[in-house]
């Protein structure tokens, strides 16, 4: 009778527990959801505890996978193997989440990102800061790709973000918001930190490189922009284009995360140039400055 009586007992404390789940799943907006089990897999599968402070978070461009050298002690998780978590189709974007260290600090670094020109909603093309959220990341740095629309820009420059024009694509907040948790207003007069810029100059003056700083456009892609496109962005103050990192930047402002933008500049923009443009270029540039950037980064963590 004790052991039946047990049973039943135990019975009716799986089914709360299943109730409260279904509630949690149905009161949190489901990117959320995906983001908190993505990130209870991750930590399960590296072997970290939760209080465990991961110090930085790191997405790579195109082209810059190569940078994941400058950790040691790496472990590799595909997208695949990620709860809820789409594949990337994107060259020069491996698709794996990479955790290392840089001496003394825990990092955690995205080969690859999604992309709106992929298909994706805002929400899933945001879910990876989400989930770097959900990990207890308070500095993220986002590096791109970009074309040059600054005439005294060229390729191989890197340029820090001081801000973003992101009118062209829809807004990663639109829609469910946590009331009274979230902002649903948030503020992005200081999106990329002038902190963390500060601190990123330094870095390269210390490494001898030429740190430029300017205003990022986002456009959807995956077009590249007619000439004449590129003489309205310029027009609108922009310094550089490309097709990724704002609703990045959005969603992680919204998540209270110090941003730092890092574009690498890898061709003149459309009508700037005699030149088409194509991919294989982006990615051939990007190749060539992964051992001055990994530098750069190893040296910007161990600093933040």
């Amino acid at each position: 009778m004790i052991i039946q009586i047990t049973k039943l007992g135990l019975a009716r404390l799986n089914l709360i527990a299943h109730s409260i789940k279904i509630r949690v799943e149905f009161l949190m907006h489901p990117t959320d959801f995906k983001a908190l089990q993505a990130s209870e897999y991750l930590f399960k599968k590296i072997g970290l505890t939760k209080s465990t402070q991961i110090d930085s978070g790191i997405i790579l461009g195109s082209g810059l996978s190569a940078v994941t050298a400058i950790l040691t002690s790496k472990q590799k998780i595909s997208f695949q193997s990620i709860p809820y978590f789409p594949e990337s189709t994107v060259p020069g974007h491996p698709g794996q989440f990479v955790f290392g260290k840089i001496e003394d600090q825990h990092i955690c670094v995205i080969q690859g990102r999604l992309h709106y020109y992929e298909g994706h909603d805002m929400q899933t093309v945001t879910l990876p800061v989400r989930i770097l959220g959900a990990l207890g990341i308070k500095n993220l740095i986002i590096t791109n790709a970009a074309g040059a629309l600054n005439e005294g820009f060229n390729p191989g420059d890197f340029v820090l973000i001081k801000d973003h024009i992101g009118l062209f694509l829809p807004n990663p907040l639109i829609g469910y918001n946590k009331n009274n948790l979230e902002t649903r207003f948030p503020d992005l007069t200081e999106a990329y930190s002038r902190r963390l810029r500060q601190i990123a100059m330094k870095c390269g003056e210390r490494l001898g490189l030429e740190m430029k700083e300017g205003i990022y456009v986002a456009v959807s892609g995956p077009s590249y922009e007619t000439p004449s496109e590129i003489a309205l962005l310029k027009s609108l103050g922009a310094d550089m284009v490309g097709m990724s990192t704002v609703p990045e930047v959005i969603v992680a402002n919204h998540l209270s995360m110090n941003c730092l933008g890092i574009s690498v500049i890898t061709n003149l923009a459309a009508g700037l140039s005699q030149s088409s443009l194509h991919h294989e270029e982006v990615i051939t540039v990007s190749n060539k400055i992964q051992k001055p950037i990994g530098q750069f980064l190893s040296m910007l963590c161990r600093n933040l």
